[in-house]
């Protein structure tokens, strides 16, 4: 019976990292402490999948560093034009290192040679010593690596399973004889990432079809004269460019790096330093996973059990509950049941004058308001939420009836004009909408949540739900549980239960006051405050100006335009048809493709849909 193949797993880290960082480019994850873990989370959960499915017996990572190589030293603009990576990414690593190495999996890095180049070798010397090696990685340039006993293993990407590539699928890919001939394709294409040059005008097709033909670069500079027009005038006047893109592609399998068997075989992770990890990067149901255990991480702070509101009364607090856990987001998340609060609704003259009084002593008010739909030139207002205080809120109904609804609001003209306090929303502008119909234009400084985040984490999403999971570890009310799923059958809030969008809309104000308070300290970490404070925030009630007044349009104007436009289409029409020889609907792409391909015959062998169209 024939003994296990020893099974080798080398990965490329950089090329896996930003694969990793990217997959979140448009809901990044970040931890409490403002950390954005997405490249550690996708890199972790890409190495678990490994060990889990494809049970290699040795493994190692592989990095670049940032020193030069000889590839810079045979072409100074090697590289050139890459971009510095994201910061944020930069930050993640030392992370990744640490948690390679606390997987007991070596990290190796050398100074003058890149990854590819350490790979290379590394396989050869397996080779040698009778392992299979798979070369993890998403770059095309390890293609000239394959033989019979190396492949190239592509990580599973956008739900298709990852897939594994050897000499059959690398020769079938390309149409070429032997994997190395890789090179020549690559030196003739060049690679813009790397900024290497290639033959000007000449990409992978065409670089594809001159291998094909002539076997290597040296073969097809020999034979020039085979070639014909603009091509050969290519080749033959970048001769020196070829040959030097080829020596950039060639990954070189020489580097003075030891194969020791006895480091790369596979072994236990340090569970100690595993915990320390997971708990730093709040990693809660990966520690599950991997460690078969909890790890505790620290609650956000909330309110004292017990808390009166405005009014003197006591408000009823939930008992805490054990949440379930949420796929995407490893922390616990707290909602309204299992958090103290206390939320008032506020109704009749005097507690109305009594939360107003309230509110015009405080420097910072969180604002918002609930309407009747999300239109915000046509809805109208449901209701009026504030919080001075987190864990704390207070609810005002307003009446369908308009002319109660605007005394309500006159009510509290005064508030919104005292120049001296900070107003907070979450998107104030469509809030500013909705006070604007009522006469009410706010003279206090603005604070948009929604606005300071943009600048803080732009690539994230910036839903106030998503920036409470994210930075609170809370999930707020979902606004279906008041008024439905989206669609036909969708309720009001005009209809809602009373108590409910109490609840709700409280929670929306005291959520965006404590996004407010995690905020301010970023925009200073990020560089951004001036710009937010300058630039942004004053543009606010500029842009709902805006959108309030409206653009005027020349109806007259556009109809000229519209009718000017109709004669330039006859024309072409007609031009078109002149140059067919024969009538046709040139909006049809059926016909189109009968006059390009079978009347002017443009190509003699035209590809096809299913259908039959060309």
């Amino acid at each position: 019976m024939n003994a296990e193949p020893k099974k080798l797993f080398l990965l490329d880290a950089m090329a896996l990292v930003f694969r990793a960082y990217f997959a979140f480019s448009n809901n990044h994850r970040i931890n409490s402490k403002g950390l954005n873990t997405s490249a550690m989370f996708g890199f972790t959960n890409t190495l678990l999948e490994i060990l889990k499915k494809e049970k290699p017996s040795h493994i190692a990572v592989v990095f670049d560093t940032a020193a030069p190589t000889h590839r810079h030293d045979a072409f100074a603009d090697y590289k050139a034009h890459r971009e510095e990576i994201p910061e944020d990414l930069a930050l993640s690593i030392p992370y990744i290192k640490r948690l390679v190495k606390a997987f007991n999996i070596p990290v190796i890095e050398m100074d003058g040679y890149e990854a590819d180049d350490i790979i290379g070798t590394l396989e050869r010397k397996a080779e040698q010593a009778g392992y299979v090696t798979f070369m993890m990685t998403p770059d095309k340039d390890y293609g000239q690596l394959v033989t019979s006993k190396v492949h190239i293993y592509k990580p599973a990407r956008m739900g298709n399973g990852a897939e594994i590539l050897g000499v059959k699928e690398v020769c079938a890919k390309y149409g070429i004889e032997r994997p190395d001939q890789v090179i020549d394709i690559l030196g003739l294409m060049g690679d813009s990432v790397d900024n290497i040059p290639g033959v000007p005008g000449v990409g992978e097709k065409t670089a594809t079809q001159l291998v094909q033909q002539f076997g290597s670069i040296d073969n097809l500079l020999a034979n020039t004269d085979q070639l014909k027009g603009k091509l050969k005038e290519k080749i033959e006047n970048n001769r020196d460019i070829a040959l030097l893109s080829r020596q950039l592609a060639t990954i070189h399998c020489d580097v003075p790096v030891e194969f020791d068997e006895t480091d790369l075989e596979l072994n236990d992770p340090d569970k100690d330093q595993l915990v320390e990890l997971f708990k730093e990067l709040e990693f809660r149901r990966m520690a599950q996973q991997v460690l078969g255990e909890e790890i505790h991480l620290p609650a956000p702070a909330v309110a004292a059990n017990g808390q009166m509101d405005l009014f003197g009364q006591a408000t009823a607090i939930a008992p805490a509950a054990v949440l379930p856990e949420k796929e995407e987001n490893e922390v616990l998340l707290h909602t309204i049941h299992d958090t103290p609060h206390t939320y008032t609704a506020v109704e009749g003259a005097e507690q109305l004058q009594a939360l107003v009084t309230e509110l015009m002593r405080s420097p910072a008010i969180s604002f918002d308001t609930e309407t009747t739909g999300l239109d915000a030139l046509r809805a109208e207002p449901v209701g009026l939420s504030f919080c001075t205080e987190a864990h704390s809120g207070w609810w005002v109904p307003l009446p369908a009836d308009q002319t109660r609804t605007k005394e309500i609001l006159d009510m509290f003209r005064p508030v919104f004009d005292r120049e001296d306090a900070l107003l907070i929303g979450q998107n104030i502008k469509y809030d500013l909408h909705i006070l604007a119909a009522y006469g009410i234009h706010p003279r206090c400084r603005l604070f948009d949540t929604m606005v300071a985040h943009y600048l803080i984490q732009p690539e994230m999403r910036h839903n106030m739900n998503a920036l409470a999971e994210t930075y609170l570890h809370y999930s707020p009310v979902p606004i279906e549980q008041l008024i439905g799923k989206k669609g036909k059958d969708q309720g009001s809030m005009r209809d809602a239960d009373a108590e409910a969008i109490r609840e709700y809309a409280a929670e929306d104000a005291d959520i965006t006051l404590q996004l407010k308070h995690t905020f301010e300290s970023k925009l200073d970490e990020t560089g951004t405050r001036n710009l937010f404070e300058e630039v942004e925030v004053p543009l606010i009630p500029v842009l709902a100006g805006m959108e309030r007044e409206g653009v005027r349009i020349d109806l007259p104007a556009l109809l000229d335009i519209s009718k000017q436009l109709e004669e330039d289409i006859r024309v072409l029409d007609r031009g078109i048809q002149e140059m067919a020889g024969t009538p046709f609907n040139v909006s049809s792409p059926r016909q189109v493709g009968d006059i390009l391909f079978e009347v002017l015959r443009i190509d003699e062998k035209p590809k096809k849909t299913k259908t039959g169209q060309y």
